[in-house]
């Protein structure tokens, strides 16, 4: 009996660490309506295209409460075997904005940058083009944007 009430208590609490996990990403991540991620661009296509692509709905996935859409099944099943290489870091906010002061800005999906396998998403708006800045210090700012984003998460 003891055994049982400690098993059960353990999945209990694993449960509502699991759903703090959900809403603290919920919290964090740059979302657009409907906890849709890069305004509804497909992670993948960053990688395997090597441009934005559009996602569409009837391809989707969710991760943590965080939603994505994919421009194909296959663009999704891919990401579905390795989310954490094509998640967008920290949050899908602009990678510079957090590398400079610990910001969450917003983006323009169809700037970004891959760097060592990761996805980074910049501002892009009224002729401020912050993924230009980036390249100037890229190698300070991706360790001051870690920092803060580890701050940031907890």
């Amino acid at each position: 009996m003891k055994i049982l009430f400690v098993v059960l208590l353990t999945m209990f609490s694993i449960g509502l660490w699991s759903q703090e996990t959900t809403t603290g990403r919920q919290k964090h991540f740059n979302t657009f309506k409907n906890h849709l991620a890069i305004q509804g661009y497909d992670p993948v296509a960053y990688f395997t295209e090597g441009k934005a692509v559009k996602g569409s709905g009837n391809f989707r996935a969710e991760v943590k409460g965080i939603i994505y859409h994919f421009s194909s099944e296959t663009n999704r099943d891919l990401f579905e075997k390795n989310t954490s290489k094509y998640e967008p870091q920290y949050g899908g906010w602009c990678a510079y904005a957090m590398g400079d002061d610990g910001d969450k800005v917003a983006i323009n999906p169809e700037t970004f940058k891959i760097v060592s396998g990761k996805l980074y998403l910049f501002y892009n708006k009224g002729g401020e083009n912050t993924k230009l800045y980036w390249n100037e210090n890229q190698d300070e700012l991706l360790k001051n944007a870690n920092t803060n984003w580890k701050k940031i998460i907890g």
